[in-house]
């Protein structure tokens, strides 16, 4: 998309004059989705149920959260406690944003990365060669009532509804983090403490239609430079996530959440868990939109790896660094296969 300090064109308006995929999207040939190379299994990654996370099953599930963080990176849960209408108001508020008249959307728009508040397109339309077929709004979450005066007033109930929302995706973060600061051997809020003020973003993305999937990404293969996502799709395939070498497509289940392990708990976990590449791939067919929320230390919080996790054996693989650093790096390097960690490896000084 050519760089320009007015707003940039909306997807939805790009679509809406042209039945084909405009240049500034083509991806080289060498990396395009190659869609029909793609792996679709049942249960692509491993499905957790935590009904029983608060009672005497606690360790056996503990124990699952912790094997899957080691060899997939990602899991699905199940019985996670967030009311199925806080997730179906959720779902529909989003999508009627998208559906408001563009002009009104823009009144968000924002080039800006530092803005807690924006709707943007791609992902850093001032550096990328080539733009990802993706419109989103992000918005600054925690602490909510420092964030939500920024937020858009249309449609009229957004606000209470993406409050509700973000207030308990939080508390399932929370969670989880307790679980995979257990699995490690570590106290229970180790990971919630390592995080220091904390932060929680969430990204709405709308993926529309696309006539020439073939030649795009809505995103292409990244790791998240946060600590933890828990992902909320609608019913629309699109995600796929790096398996031995293999995409694998994470078809939708109704009722559960998508996990990922984040860069931040690689280093914390001294690399025992992996933050594992996926992507976002699109279709001609029917629009999709997800809904990631992304848990992160504060920025002036230090992340290394886990005291208790160094030994001769185990040296620390990742140097000491702030989240602001990492956060700046990360956006600096953009959506590249390789990780951002690499860049703060204790070799590399």
């Amino acid at each position: 998309m050519a760089i320009s300090s007015s707003p940039q064109p909306q997807l939805t308006d790009l679509l809406s004059r042209s039945d084909r995929v405009p240049s500034h999207y083509i991806r080289p040939i060498s990396d395009r989705p190659n869609l029909h190379d793609v792996h679709t299994l049942d249960v692509s990654i491993p499905l957790i149920d935590l009904e029983g996370l608060d009672g005497p099953d606690r360790p056996i599930i503990v124990q699952e959260i912790g094997l899957a963080c080691q060899t997939d990176g990602f899991f699905q849960v199940k019985n996670h406690g967030i009311p199925q209408h806080v997730i179906d108001d959720m779902s529909h508020i989003a999508k009627e944003f998208f559906q408001l008249p563009e002009s009104e959307k823009l009144k968000s728009y924002s080039d800006n990365p530092l803005k807690a508040t924006r709707l943007s397109t791609s992902f850093n339309i001032k550096r990328e060669k080539v733009s990802n077929w993706r419109d989103y709004l992000r918005l600054h979450c925690y602490p909510l009532e420092e964030f939500v005066d920024e937020w858009p007033t249309n449609p009229p109930s957004f606000r209470s509804i993406v409050s509700l929302y973000s207030t308990r995706a939080r508390g399932l973060a929370l969670r989880l983090l307790e679980a995979i600061s257990e699995s490690l051997g570590l106290e229970n809020d180790y990971i919630e403490k390592a995080l220091g003020k904390q932060a929680q973003h969430m990204a709405i993305n709308y993926y529309p239609r696309c006539p020439q999937p073939e030649l795009t990404y809505g995103l292409p293969g990244h790791t998240d430079p946060n600590a933890l996502t828990v992902l909320l799709q609608d019913q629309v395939s699109g995600l796929q996530v790096l398996r031995n070498g293999k995409w694998v497509a994470v078809n939708p289940i109704p009722n559960t959440f998508v996990v990922n392990i984040g860069d931040q708990i690689q280093v914390l976990s001294n690399g025992q868990y992996k933050s594992v590449l996926h992507r976002a791939v699109v279709n001609n067919n029917v629009e999709r939109i997800s809904i990631p929320t992304f848990y992160c230390p504060s920025p002036d919080a230090v992340i290394g790896p886990a005291h208790k996790l160094i030994d001769g054996q185990h040296p620390a693989i990742y140097r000491r660094f702030t989240y602001e650093e990492y956060y700046k790096r990360f956006w600096d390097h953009g959506l590249q296969t390789e990780s951002c960690l690499e860049l703060f490896r204790a070799s590399s000084g």
